[in-house]
């Protein structure tokens, strides 16, 4: 039988590689977004979007804007396809985030 501490060990590992692949995939977008939409680039402040000073606001509309499914009218196949990697992934990491720390919890 496997212990509660493996178990927990097991979703905490998979939860942080989807999030690495999330924020990796993330990283990718921006770039993607710099060179097919500069003006988009410049509302989500690309270039300062993970320093410690980043607007939390213009995160959010990033955010808002994958959530909404804005990009589908996009010119660039590219840009679309990121986005929706992005919008998957980030749902995928939120799940094994959640679930971690209720499996948490359920073991207490």
């Amino acid at each position: 039988m496997i212990s509660n501490d493996a178990l927990i060990l097991a979703i905490f590992v998979v939860a942080v590689v989807n999030v690495a692949r999330y924020v990796s995939t993330l990283r990718t977008l921006l770039v993607v977004m710099r060179d097919c939409d500069p003006l988009l680039y410049q509302q989500v402040d690309g270039r300062g979007f993970f320093s410690s000073q980043g607007n939390v606001q213009k995160q959010i509309r990033l955010f808002h804007y994958i959530r909404s499914h804005q990009y589908d009218n996009h010119h660039d196949e590219l840009f679309i396809a990121k986005c929706d990697k992005v919008r998957k992934l980030f749902i995928l990491s939120s799940f094994w985030v959640i679930f971690f720390f209720v499996s948490i919890f359920m073991s207490l």
